[in-house]
């Protein structure tokens, strides 16, 4: 069986000698709360990934706070976990999976499909019964990653630039964005240096797909609530952003576990977008 979008604990506890599982945990304020918290207690033979090194490229000032790294670094990175091409994914962190899909995307940037994030995470393992470790797993590295057709779109700066300037022209894609509303509005930016929002963007807030539990909304939920924000638009009408191309990943995984596939992706997001002042902001709702 393959799983594409979500897997349950107890799914994963019946193949997860078959899996590769990735611990991909990470906090924005304290980066190094990741690693530290992987070393203290981590799903049995699971691998750590760190947001600022393996999962992004050097910063630059004008690239974002977590650049996307080129395609052939992530396949790099995946056969470094000893993923085969033919095996399955699993990824998981403490925070509802917003960490997570951020592997998930990239690993199907990269052409892999059988990928899944761990529904609930940590928690969910362990409100099942399933043990932790602490032991650090012997990876074996794979053979070099084949190059495969991309099943997920990156979107550069220049096409922004474009779709924010023509946003509400007939055939145009809107962006939708996957921070907090508070944020969104310009009512406070804790990350960034400028408050606010791309001109012409709508707002889903990533948080909006998790259920109380942590684990996300059932699909037909989740496709109601996207289609109230995007109206009748294709999922390949939009582009995903958000602060720096994490929590966008989110919606992606939530709008393409509900059926609404074909969605782009803004890595710079808000972060590359307001490191240059020429460029306009918005602030209040969309």
């Amino acid at each position: 069986m393959t799983w594409t979008t979500l897997i349950s604990a107890e799914e994963l506890a019946h193949v997860i000698d078959r899996c590769i599982v990735v611990d991909a945990r990470h906090d924005l304020m304290r980066p190094e709360a990741g690693a530290q918290g992987y070393a203290e207690s981590h799903i049995p033979g699971a691998r750590f990934v760190a947001m600022d090194t393996d999962l992004s490229a050097p910063k630059t000032g004008r690239n974002g706070r977590h650049p996307m790294p080129p395609r052939s670094q992530v396949g790099t990175l995946l056969a470094g976990l000893g993923l085969k091409p033919d095996q399955q994914l699993v990824l998981y962190d403490t925070s509802g999976g917003l960490m997570a899909s951020r592997l998930w995307w990239m690993a199907r940037w990269a052409g892999h499909e059988r990928v899944a994030v761990l529904d609930g995470g940590l928690a969910a393992w362990q409100k099942a019964g399933y043990p932790v470790s602490t032991e650090l797993p012997r990876i074996q590295p794979a053979e070099a990653w084949p190059e495969r057709p991309a099943l997920e779109r990156l979107v550069m700066i220049e096409e922004i630039v474009d779709v924010s300037a023509r946003a509400g022209e007939p055939g145009v894609p809107c962006i939708l964005d996957a921070r907090a509303g508070e944020r969104f509005r310009g009512e406070t930016e804790p990350m960034d240096p400028v408050a606010g929002h791309i001109p012409g963007s709508l707002n889903r807030p990533s948080g909006a797909n998790l259920r109380d539990n942590g684990c996300f909304k059932p699909a037909q939920v989740l496709a109601q609530e996207f289609r109230s924000v995007l109206g009748d638009r294709a999922g390949s009408a939009v582009i995903q952003s958000c602060g720096s191309g994490v929590s966008a990943c989110h919606n992606q995984l939530a709008m393409t576990h509900a059926g609404l596939t074909g969605a782009a992706l803004y890595g710079g997001s808000w972060s590359e977008w307001c490191s240059d002042p020429a460029r306009p902001v918005a602030i209040g709702p969309a």
